[in-house]
């Protein structure tokens, strides 16, 4: 039995750009001490459904749609079935990735295996999964690499896993330029799980790595909640440093519980705080990309309480929307940050707020005199901040 979910300001619609993976809302509740609880859900079912809900589109690793045994003429069947229901519906697939984690080929690792033929079967697989998201329009291709990584170092140095990874990257890049390909490509990482430690870890690490690539251009970053915020580190850093450089690629937002396994828990259930700022952060930049919903529902669900998961995800980002847009409109917290920009804007003798370099700037500021115990009595408000912040998320403003 389907539940209608009611109609109101907080219901998705498509130009939202909500999006989903088949892996999310297909996922059947296993965990590493029970099997499926759920029956499996059919591709297209879920490109309906999610639609119905009001998603703007469906993402997915090539095995969530094609299985990694299928014949020649399976294929061909089910990417006619799944157009069909794209095309029926109007729904889109914003971003296709690679599965290179399931299958028992790739546990010693896919791009960074110490066996040169699982790497190359690594590549053989990804150019397929390319060809293929492109075949149904994506534009953005993921690579997380999840048994990228070790459980001891004796077996390989992390400079060769490294550079193994970049020459993936870079036969990949001139693989979609050949074949003029419109990708841009939007590295995940994370610190450990599957494997005792990953390599890139952090979206910091994944920056910086960027730069040593052939066609940095063509590459970006696709953050996840959980994946930051399972080594303690706060999500909305990560996502704003990827703005600032231009590198946000895609995102993955879900729930999580601090410096725990990674839970995929629906986006809002957790650190309602830290997912507001996330929120605002997005829409104050006017980020134009996909807000893509990479958890599950809980095992303890059947298939309806896959649909609420879906349904919740999206309305509870469209709730901390309108609070951002309650947070922006609030006369208290505008005055306090008003105050921060006054002071953000005092010019110091020439160099002004923008610190720029110039030898007069540098000889002026060496000679100029500041008023410590003015900086030392400077209050903030923080406090008053933070709590009218606090108030505004418990509905109390």
């Amino acid at each position: 039995m389907t539940t209608k979910h009611p109609q109101d300001t907080y219901s998705p619609r498509p130009d939202d750009h909500f999006t989903f993976g088949l892996w999310t809302v297909g996922n059947r509740g296993r965990d590493p001490f029970g099997d499926a609880v759920r029956a499996a859900i059919p591709p297209t079912t879920i490109v309906r459904r999610l639609a119905e809900l009001g998603a703007y589109g469906v993402n997915f690793h090539d095995n969530d749609l094609i299985p990694f045994d299928a014949t020649t003429a399976d294929r061909e069947r089910i990417v006619k079935d799944f157009k069909k229901a794209l095309a029926d519906t109007g729904m889109k697939v914003p971003m296709a990735t690679t599965n290179l984690f399931y299958d028992a080929c790739f546990k010693e690792g896919a791009y960074t295996s110490n066996d040169a033929r699982v790497r190359a079967f690594a590549l053989q697989k990804t150019m397929h999964a390319m060809d293929l998201g492109i075949e149904f329009g994506a534009k953005t291709y993921v690579f997380w690499g999840g048994r990228e990584g070790l459980e001891t170092n004796a077996c390989k140095a992390p400079q060769d896993a490294i550079k193994r990874f970049r020459e993936a990257l870079n036969f990949l890049c001139e693989y979609a330029r050949d074949n003029k390909y419109d990708y841009q490509f939007a590295l995940e990482a994370k610190p450990n799980e599957p494997r005792g430690d990953l390599f890139l870890p952090t979206s910091g690490h994944m920056l910086a790595f960027i730069y040593t690539l052939d066609h940095p251009e063509m590459v970006g970053l696709n953050p996840e909640t959980a994946h930051e915020q399972m080594s303690g580190l706060d999500f909305s850093h990560a996502v704003g440093q990827a703005l600032e450089a231009g590198k946000l690629f895609h995102i993955d937002l879900n729930g999580q519980k601090p410096s725990r396994y990674d839970q995929d828990l629906r986006f809002g259930s957790e650190d309602q705080k830290g997912a507001f700022f996330l929120v605002k952060l997005l829409e104050d930049a006017r980020w134009p990309g996909m807000r893509h919903f990479d958890s599950h529902a809980y095992r303890t669900e059947d298939e309806q309480g896959v649909w609420d998961f879906a349904h919740y995800s999206m309305r509870t980002y469209n709730i901390l929307k309108e609070k951002v847009a309650r947070f922006t409109a609030d006369k208290e917290i505008q005055a306090i940050l008003d105050e921060q920009r006054a002071l953000d804007r005092q010019t110091v003798v020439d160099i002004g707020a923008g610190l720029r370099y110039s030898p007069r700037a540098a000889t002026q500021l060496k000679q100029h005199v500041f008023d410590i115990a003015a900086l030392r009595a400077q209050g903030f408000r923080y406090e008053r901040l933070d709590q009218l912040t606090t108030e505004l998320l418990l509905g109390t403003r």
